[in-house]
């Protein structure tokens, strides 16, 4: 087999529908790792989830082609792998070099090379800059930069080559008494210091000029400046203003964290802005007492084939949902323009919170499942978003969502619609509180329901009535389950 044939490169595929891009969060092999065929080799985060992809070939990895944290369109080559290894090296690869084979620059061209001050280098969490965990912040719309961050040159300024290699000259007898060499190791000319430091010299009355810097060629640091104010307030102060006391507070980009915005986060910005201002939203809220539902609860825990089953609350306002929807039909349904889309099968979406932002995966025609079913399919679901292993499939074609705010101690809420769903509801916490039971105030547990519903489908009326029968079930679930099915 050539050295052509053998190398094959694996393009980043498409993880789902409509997905253009991916972000790479982590290489599971390295160069000159023996892989087999399917077997897990990168980890990439989409704006829907975080997924593994297996290797369509089994060889040796000859190149990798991007980096951890870089983005990657889809179709775009990420891995070259050797599926004959035991022919022989490589010379060349079938679009582009491996990385083994790579030249070694020159002396010459790496002398040739110019090095950015480090007084212009972009601090970590600036657009442009490495953001926390390493990754490149960027703005909404750009790509990351391919070249390092570099200012342009100032007058005055000394290039790091000749800082580096043109020896310092003597300072000129002086005329007069010399003055205090600046934070540009010179006797004049401008001072090196980033601008937050800047801002607090001149919040702290130093005149920078006065300094020497300990930083990078000189530069100026915030411990120089308050180890001046520390030092001498009275000489660094300027004449006419006296020094303030060293607490004083500084606000610059040295305090701030910049987070870029991409993968899960930026899809539900996306798609929570364009629900909110596309569907009209209503909400409305309920107070129920769920002491009855509770208590049911804990029975079903006692009985044996449920001992082993993960049992919440939660359960029990899903069926409540999806047996009101049994009752009320046109809710689970989708505005299409000049028709309305009723569904007669219901894919309950459930809201999570994970490392990487809120997903909502959904529980396909979850209204054929027995409470036991849906109690592990619901279990699988959340055991699975939390360890960021959601698929995009899980994610699509949801009909109507719940979120549990509750597990955050809030009460309820005004929930946002996922674009294309006509009602969510939001399930806050259960509390003790006192309620009238049988004439009498009585200690109950108490949750709050809020459901938001599209008003171009669901009117008042059929809001109403179906907020009210999910908190008919949810006081009474017995009586529910003999009067509705």
């Amino acid at each position: 087999m050539s050295g052509m044939s053998r190398i094959k490169e694996f393009n980043l595929p498409d993880l789902g529908e409509g997905l253009t891009e991916g972000e790479i969060l982590a290489w599971l092999v390295k160069v000159g790792d023996d892989i087999e065929l399917n077997q897990p080799i990168v980890e990439v985060e989409t704006a829907k989830a975080a997924v593994e992809i297996p290797a369509k070939w089994a060889g040796r990895v000859q190149a990798i082609f991007h980096p951890e944290g870089s983005t990657v369109e889809v179709g775009v080559p990420i891995i070259a792998i050797d599926t004959d290894p035991g022919a022989g090296p490589v010379e060349q690869s079938t679009t582009g070099t491996p990385a083994e084979a790579l030249p070694t620059p020159s002396a010459a061209s790496l002398a040739a090379v110019e090095v950015a001050p480090a007084e212009g280098m972009v601090e970590p969490g600036l657009i442009g800059g490495a953001a926390p965990g390493g990754r490149t912040a960027v703005l909404v719309g750009y790509g990351p930069r391919n070249a390092p961050a570099k200012r342009r040159a100032r007058k005055g300024d000394v290039p790091a080559q000749a800082a580096a290699a043109a020896p310092v000259a003597p300072a000129p007898a002086p005329i007069a008494p010399a003055p205090a060499v600046n934070g540009n190791g010179r006797i004049s000319g401008p001072v090196l210091a980033k601008p937050p430091v800047r801002k607090l010299a001149k919040d702290l009355g130093v005149d920078l000029s006065t300094l020497t810097g300990s930083g990078p060629l000189g530069s100026i640091t915030r411990e120089d400046v308050q180890r001046a104010v520390g030092a001498a307030p009275a000489a660094t102060a300027s004449p006419a203003v006296a020094a303030p006391a060293a607490s004083v507070a500084s606000f610059g980009a040295d305090r701030e964290q910049r987070i870029p915005v991409k993968g899960v986060r930026k899809l539900t910005a996306e798609n929570m802005s364009r629900s909110a201002f596309t569907a009209p939203h209503v909400t409305e809220f309920l107070t129920v007492d769920v002491t009855r539902a509770i208590k049911a609860l804990d029975r079903l825990r006692d009985r044996r084939e449920w001992r082993d089953v993960r049992v919440s609350p939660l359960l029990l306002v899903a069926k409540a949902v999806l047996l009101a929807v049994r009752r009320h039909p046109m809710v689970n349904s989708t505005w299409a323009g000049d028709e309305i889309v009723v569904k007669e099968y219901v894919n309950l979406g459930i809201a999570a919170a994970t490392e990487r932002g809120l997903i909502v995966p959904n529980i396909k025609d979850a209204g054929r499942l027995s409470l036991r079913e849906l109690a592990d399919a619901m279990t699988a679901l959340v055991q699975t978003a939390k360890a960021g292993k959601t698929s995009p499939a899980d994610m699509s074609g949801g009909t109507l969502t719940i979120t549990n705010v509750g597990v955050f101690g809030v009460d309820t809420g005004t929930p946002i619609l996922p674009p294309g769903e006509s009602a969510i509801l939001a399930f806050g916490a259960v509390r003790e509180q006192p309620w009238v039971h049988k004439g009498k105030v009585k200690p109950r547990l108490v949750t709050t329901l809020g459901l938001s519903f599209d008003h171009r489908i669901v009117d008042g009326e059929l809001g109403s009535k179906f907020l009210r029968d999910i908190g008919d079930f949810l006081a009474d679930p017995e009586a529910a389950l003999l009067a509705w099915t």
